[in-house]
């Protein structure tokens, strides 16, 4: 009993004196770890995979470099912004115009046959006009018309077929015999005349009149005229416009083979003004409308040429 107790002593320091070196390996080992983890900037440097880590589900991730991947972003904010440029037609590709070779104005006839069909959608009411010298017709009648003329030799028009006709001889307010009424039927000879300008397309009249206008030009000048030929026509669509309709029961005398208006005011009228009472009071009013708009188009297009 007495030898147990330092036998205890002895046998605890030599656990003591065999522990000593373990200890002392272990923490020189925790200290070189921590100066590797120190020195390597504090990263872990991941373990290798094997080829059954690679073959897992999860998509390989490409690696971008900083640097790469800010350069790849302004790129792209830069294109994000960048406007695709608007070339603007300057002023000469607004301005310029078709050139059209005109025929001499003897040879013009085939060139305004061609081209009258364009005018209409009534096609068989251009038989209506007269295809021959048809520059030089349009020229010398609008002239004739504007000074309150008739040239029924230079009309750019076939007569109407039907025959001016008066209603039976009667007796006037003063029983006075050798009056006729005006017979309401001889309006509708005009009837298809004024459906033919009915049927124009004003915008293609116009823009015709100005690309045919140096024919017409010459055609003016051979009367000896100097002056734009459009005012003269304008005159004339002016006279048309000025035109009253007749208050009068337009009666008819006649002193010989032809036929007068019984009211003096209504004889004392200009040729072309009888013409406009004969087509009658309808057809008067659908032709002043149409020539309305046709002179204000010829104006404007005017007002351009002159800009």
């Amino acid at each position: 009993m007495e030898n147990s107790e330092p036998t205890e002593q002895v046998e605890q320091g030599k656990n003591e004196r065999n522990s000593g070196p373990i200890i002392i390996f272990i923490v020189t080992f925790i200290l070189v770890a921590i100066a590797l983890w120190q020195f390597s900037g504090g990263k872990t440097e991941k373990r290798p995979m094997d080829s059954s880590e690679l073959l897992k589900d999860e998509p390989v991730k490409e690696i971008t470099q900083p640097e790469q991947k800010a350069a790849e972003v302004i790129e792209q904010v830069e294109l994000a912004h960048i406007e695709p440029e608007v070339v603007e037609p300057t002023i000469e590709e607004l301005v310029v115009e078709p050139v059209v070779t005109l025929p001499v104005l003897d040879e013009s006839d085939s060139l305004m046959q061609a081209k009258l069909p364009e005018l209409t959608w009534r096609n068989e009411l251009l038989s209506l006009l007269i295809t021959e010298d048809i520059i030089r017709r349009f020229v010398v009648f609008t002239d004739n018309f504007a000074q309150g003329l008739l040239a029924y030799e230079h009309s750019p028009f076939s007569q109407p077929k039907m025959k001016f006709s008066v209603d039976e001889e009667t007796v006037d307010a003063e029983g006075n015999k050798g009056v006729w009424q005006w017979n309401t039927q001889n309006s509708k000879r005009f009837d298809l005349y004024v459906d033919l300008l009915r049927s124009v397309d004003s915008t293609t009249l116009v823009n015709m009149y100005f690309e045919v206008k140096p024919l017409i030009d010459e055609a003016y000048s051979e009367l000896g005229y100097e002056e734009d030929f459009t005012y003269t026509l304008q005159d004339a669509v002016t006279r048309v416009l000025d035109m009253e309709l007749s208050k009068s029961s337009m009666a008819l005398t006649r002193t010989s083979v032809m036929y007068k208006y019984q009211d003096p005011q209504l004889e004392a009228l200009a040729d072309s003004d009888k013409l406009l009472l004969r087509i009658g009071k309808e057809n008067l009013l659908i032709v002043k409308s149409i020539l309305l708009e046709i002179n204000e188009k010829l104006t404007k297009k005017l007002e351009e040429k002159i800009k």
